[in-house]
């Protein structure tokens, strides 16, 4: 499990100062490519050898509401790797409370957007880390 602390910057809430319910999304960004990074898989060398990784398919649950300058902490699991896709599971806490449960899946393609295998190196990575 990975994990990545954050402050929830002003630019990231409503009026009602809670974060924009979409912009969980982008949390979950920034720790999917600190967790690659930290495999020591940044997605830039990846890329630069033809592999990305879109998203396929998105799920959240929110549980409670983040609000400016809260610090929070994101999780980053790999729940799940095929041959040409892979599952990332997160939980946004505050503290001990869990604010988002989410889960994204991504197939691995060219710049094309034709599926490939993901590349053994990072499959061995990925694989060291997945959660059992």
């Amino acid at each position: 499990m990975f994990k990545l602390q954050m402050r929830v910057a002003y630019r990231d809430v409503t009026v009602g100062n809670h974060i924009y319910y979409a912009r969980y999304l982008d949390l979950l960004e920034i720790a999917r490519n600190e967790a690659f990074r930290q495999m020591g898989q940044p997605l830039l060398k990846l890329q630069e050898l033809g592999v990305i990784f879109p998203v396929v398919e998105c799920n959240l649950r929110y549980h409670g509401a983040a609000r400016y300058d809260d610090l929070l902490e994101i999780e980053t699991a790999l729940a799940e790797l095929r041959n040409i896709q892979f599952t990332m599971e997160y939980r946004v806490m505050r503290g001990t409370e869990a604010l988002v449960t989410a889960a994204t899946r991504h197939a691995a393609t060219n710049l094309d957007g034709k599926p490939v295998r993901i590349p053994l190196e990072l499959f061995a990575a990925l694989e060291a880390h997945l959660k059992r």
